[in-house]
């Protein structure tokens, strides 16, 4: 873990949780895409760049996930870099409590107020393509969160983020966290059509070919989405359809994973909602939900 690949001659990645990207901007300077899920993770890269004698010039995030903005603060404060995020991703990277409240719908309680969903906060500007290096281009890829971005760096690597995952962690977790489902949706259609020498997601392996990795996570999609339809063939509440999903997946209830796949299943009753499949009523002031 956090062993340094290199994939051409400029492009790097360094192999950790979720995937940190390195792109050499010259002889001494570098950037970060991403920075790992906490001040451990900045201390490992910060090693990593020493060994090397670079210096760390901007860390590009991909989204403000806790897992992806987690070494901020700690690398911010070690080398003086710039930090940038995009859209909304930025407003997150500066008050992190967003994240464990979007998800819980309200103030987070203890249990979801530590480092995997709640990021030290840092200095962060909102990133825009006059603030990319010269010869990256920007490639939103919105769905899994607000305003997530991936880039494409001069050799022609494509760091893809949190837009695909592996198969084994969709076999093992069954539904990914997605925050708006007809946007993943085409995302995964966008994806299926680039080119690249190789694409790096965050949470899968680094590969020439990314489209059959990319249908198979819309099939996930689809088949979660089947899924909740199925369930709600009778009028049922958010928490009802969210025990029976547990159930049914043989996942564990947490606090962590209660809000994780609780908040993505909100999603899938919107989209679904939005699509003209599922009908929201109000019946002795529950707000229960059923297929059409």
């Amino acid at each position: 873990m956090y062993e340094l690949i290199q994939i051409s001659e400029h492009d790097y990645y360094i192999q950790s949780p979720a995937k940190i990207g390195l792109v050499k901007l010259n002889d001494t300077e570098v950037c970060l895409i991403d920075s790992g899920n906490d001040k451990d993770a900045g201390r490992k890269v910060r090693k990593i760049l020493d060994e090397n004698g670079w210096t760390l010039k901007a860390i590009y995030n991909t989204h403000s996930n806790a897992d992806h903005i987690g070494g901020n603060k700690y690398l911010q404060g070690q080398t003086g870099c710039k930090i940038y995020a995009p859209g909304i991703e930025c407003d997150f990277t500066r008050h992190p409590v967003l994240e464990p409240s979007l998800l819980y719908g309200g103030y987070p309680c203890k249990e979801l107020r530590h480092k995997f969903l709640l990021a030290q906060e840092s200095d962060a500007e909102y990133l825009t393509k006059e603030t990319l290096p010269e010869g990256f281009e920007l490639i939103p890829l919105p769905g899994h969160f607000f305003d997530m971005a991936g880039f494409r760096t001069p050799d022609d690597t494509v760091y893809l983020a949190d837009c695909l995952s592996s198969r084994e962690t969709l076999e093992k977790y069954q539904i990914g966290f997605i925050y708006d489902v007809a946007a993943y949706l085409n995302t995964l259609e966008k994806v299926k059509t680039l080119k690249a020498r190789i694409f790096v997601p965050a949470h899968a392996e680094a590969a020439e070919d990314i489209t059959e990795l990319a249908q198979y996570n819309i099939d996930k999609v689809n088949e979660t989405a089947d899924k909740i339809l199925g369930l709600c063939k009778e009028p049922l509440g958010f928490e009802a359809i969210l025990q029976r999903l547990f159930t049914e997946y043989s996942l564990s209830m947490n606090f962590e994973q209660y809000v994780l796949v609780g908040s993505t299943v909100r999603s899938y009753l919107a989209w679904l909602k939005d699509t003209g499949r599922v009908n929201a009523v109000f019946e002795k002031n529950l707000l229960l939900w059923e297929r059409l």
